[in-house]
């Protein structure tokens, strides 16, 4: 039972020594340099202590052997001198420790008040640092748009900033898994097209074609196509005539029957291909602006659109189509964004070095930059302002309070020691003024 007592204090121990020689708060090379300097100017200001002392009672002892009237003002200056050293002495280790262990109140101040020192600390950061009017002065008076324009108007920066967006984007291609962004692609596309009714538009922009006579060049193109493969295919023309005759009429009628459709047909064809007024054209002109207009204005047209357009995006070969389209995009950007002389890249360096100069040059542009920042900033700060004050105090709520308490003793004890010695040269010269001042007064 004992044993196994002592070896849990053994290892709480060894826990507790963990957690002071680990984390944020743990003790380095440059603290236990620090902690040094400190016992350096201990010894020194305790030695000015102890000299004050031990002039005292040499002063005390020559006045009373009869040395002469000049030993009063010395071992009054000495007693002050050791007064005000020991009160010094309190106040320094009274912010780490109880002086000589006594639990004297109002001593101990950084172990007992930890904490408390955490939120006061948070708050006074909150208060003074991360007021939106100190960040926008502060991030006004840097002037970052003009900063950041003659930055970006150095060819070698442009480089670097073509690069590193160059090697985010191709990163974050390669991260994305396919079937994510083809799902949300597809479903981007779907919902887009389910909540707007295409008709009207379809209807709009065929008519805007139709008088503009943009449709006509299809017509040519039709009417030569339906030409050519009408000399091509003359035979299997007249077949199908013939074939779809009636069993009872001679053979030679059948044919001479295809032959004459064959060559109407191709004469209408090709008084089509090469009369732009031919009646048939007009024709067309007509029916496309009366679909046109049943496009834009008649529910019965437009809810077959919209039937045949869910329909068609319904459809394995379209989704299908996205997929293959995306990674075709992907692709194209990944080997753009690799290859240093791709159009890609040789944009984006030439962007940002004009947007460089023109940052450098235009205070109107400046201004707007600034603004920008100094908004974001701004909303960062005061939208966040609790969270990072409540790091500071919850962290140092963390360490442990006798390892704070040497940790900051370290950083600012040397500095705390010339307290001392300032204090025990000044009460010895007030003590020497009072005992002339008094001596004077009393003579």
């Amino acid at each position: 039972m004992e044993q196994t007592k002592t070896g849990g204090i053994a290892t709480a121990e060894r826990a507790r020594v963990r957690a002071l020689t680990s984390g944020p708060g743990a003790f380095t090379a440059a603290d236990e340099e620090r902690q040094r300097g400190v016992r350096r100017m201990k010894t020194i200001a305790t030695g000015a202590l102890f000299g004050m002392a031990v002039v005292f009672a040499l002063a005390t002892w020559a006045g009373h052997a009869g040395a002469g009237g000049w030993t009063g003002y010395v071992a009054a200056a000495a007693e002050a001198g050791m007064v005000g050293a020991l009160a010094d002495w309190f106040a320094v280790t009274a912010l780490f420790r109880h002086p000589m262990g006594v639990p004297i109140p109002h001593t101990a101040i950084i172990p007992t008040k930890k904490d408390q020192l955490g939120r006061s600390l948070g708050d006074f950061v909150g208060e003074n640092f991360l007021s939106g009017e100190v960040v926008r002065a502060r991030l006004h008076s840097v002037g970052i748009g003009s900063r950041l324009g003659a930055w970006l108007a150095r060819p070698e920066h442009a480089d670097r900033v073509t690069a590193e967006l160059a090697t985010a984007l191709r990163g974050a291609l390669t991260v994305l898994r396919d079937s994510d962004v083809q799902a949300v692609v597809a479903e981007a596309i779907t919902r887009r097209a389910d909540s707007r009714e295409i008709a009207p538009g379809l209807g709009t922009l065929l008519e805007k074609v139709v008088a503009d006579g943009g449709h006509r060049r299809v017509v040519d193109l039709v009417c030569v196509r339906a030409h050519e493969w009408l000399v091509e295919h003359g035979d299997s023309v007249m077949e199908a005539v013939s074939g779809g005759a009636p069993g009872w009429t001679p053979r030679f009628v059948d044919r001479k029957v295809g032959e004459r459709v064959y060559r109407e047909l191709l004469r209408f064809v090709r008084e089509m291909r090469d009369m732009p007024e031919h009646p048939a054209r007009g024709a067309v002109d007509r029916f496309l602006s009366d679909f046109a207009r049943d496009l834009r204005e008649d529910p019965e047209t437009r809810e077959r659109v919209e039937r045949l357009k869910r329909e068609v995006l319904g459809r394995g070969e379209v989704q299908d189509l996205i997929a293959s389209a995306w990674s075709s995009v992907r692709a194209m950007v990944v080997a753009a964004a690799e290859d240093e002389r791709s159009e890609l890249r040789v944009r984006a360096r030439t962007s940002l070095l004009s947007l460089g100069m023109r940052m450098s040059r235009d205070d109107g542009l400046q201004g707007k930059v600034d603004g920008w920042v100094e908004g974001a900033a701004v909303h960062v700060v005061t939208t966040y302002r609790d969270e990072i004050t409540s790091l500071i105090s919850e962290t140092i709520a963390g360490w442990d309070a006798a390892h704070t308490s040497r940790k900051i003793e370290a950083h600012i004890g040397r500095d705390l020691q010339f307290i001392r010695i300032n204090g025990t040269v000044v009460g010895a010269l007030a003590g020497l003024a009072i005992h002339t001042v008094a001596h004077l007064l009393g003579a």
